[in-house]
């Protein structure tokens, strides 16, 4: 029993931060094994307007303000009321933990704020995995809405990866695919409505009933319309700072005056699907991203490379400066706690 614990733990731990970071590796040796890094740094020491980085910084952080308060929203739905700033907080070091264990930030915060409110972790965490359902479907209305303005960018995107789609397609179609789904899911409804004494299968049950009540608040909470205001602030903020960025460099300024708000929203969009990709900090995905989308306008890799690394080079120091303020404010919490 305990050999296979650790066969699983182990396991664990190579799909969780193992693979994410040779996908990181593998993706930037890709990506730069050939690059003139010489040509991209002389472009954004002499050619970088920073003024534009820091104000696209600046909206970045707004929109981490408007998670937390549609997150609270969501909380007080189910009775429980942290303040605001810890709740703030707890989303900087959401992306802060992000960037040395992928997905495990959203855990992080789930238990942080769980601890500090003495709140059940799975209603948190219930509430925190409708929070980040209802990003998934706004990047999937924004690609719809993408696809339906600037179909031939996007088609261009998918017949570049036209055999990874093909075989996508083709297990999506698969019976057997969705007849051992159905049965899963069956058999999943039986275990947890089924009557026991087992101790261990009623924890299991219960852990699972506050899950699905932290999810389902979403759908019975008050202030809906508050909640949906502060979602497009959020993702209003994310595209709004990558506009800004477009304005720091000449080349990515030319795109956007030639080809119009189209050409950021195509950019903001294959940036954020490429955010799927199990990756530390969305290094090399990111800005695989960017450079296909900018190249799509007729930018260089070097240009489009310079633009790509500088902004997740920015983000990911906002993103560790604002981790230790989190860490130094939670720190001193516990002790005034304590005290």
């Amino acid at each position: 029993m305990t050999q296979t614990t650790n066969k699983t733990s182990v396991l664990g731990i190579i799909l969780k931060y193992v693979v994410p970071l040779i996908i990181s590796i593998g993706l930037c040796w890709l990506l730069f094994h050939d690059f003139d890094f010489k040509e991209m740094m002389h472009i954004i020491r002499t050619q970088c307007d920073f003024r534009w980085i820091a104000a696209g910084m600046a909206v970045t952080v707004t929109a981490h303000v408007f998670r937390a308060l549609r997150w609270r929203i969501q909380l007080r739905a189910l009775g429980i009321d942290p303040p605001l700033f810890f709740l703030i907080i707890s989303i900087f070091g959401t992306y802060a933990v992000n960037l040395v264990f992928p997905r495990l930030g959203e855990v992080w915060r789930t238990g942080y704020i769980a601890q500090r409110q003495r709140a059940p972790f799975t209603s948190v965490f219930g509430s925190m995995v409708a929070d980040r359902l209802a990003d998934t479907l706004t990047v999937l209305l924004l690609t719809l809405i993408t696809f339906a303005l600037a179909s031939g960018s996007i088609i261009a995107f998918l017949d570049e990866n036209s055999a990874t789609y093909r075989k996508l397609g083709s297990l999506l179609a698969s019976p057997w695919l969705w007849g051992a789904f159905a049965a899963l899911c069956i058999a999943f409804w039986w275990f947890l409505t089924r009557k026991t004494h087992n101790k261990a299968i009623t924890k299991i049950q219960t852990a699972v009933r506050e899950l699905w009540q932290g999810f389902i608040v979403i759908l019975s909470m008050p202030h809906k319309g508050l909640w949906l205001l502060y979602t497009i602030g959020i993702w209003g903020c994310f595209f709004g700072a990558l506009w800004l960025e477009f304005f720091a460099f000449g080349f990515t300024s030319g795109v956007f005056h030639s080809h119009g708000i189209l050409a950021v929203l195509v950019t903001f969009v294959l940036s954020s699907i490429s955010m799927g990709v199990p990756s530390n900090g969305g290094i090399g995905p990111w800005q695989w991203s960017i450079i296909f989308a900018l190249g799509i306008y007729g930018l260089d890799s070097v240009q489009s490379g310079a633009f790509g690394n500088l902004i997740l080079g920015c983000t990911t120091l906002m993103n560790i400066a604002l981790g230790i303020f989190t860490f130094a404010s939670i720190a001193i919490d516990r002790r005034n706690s304590k005290a």
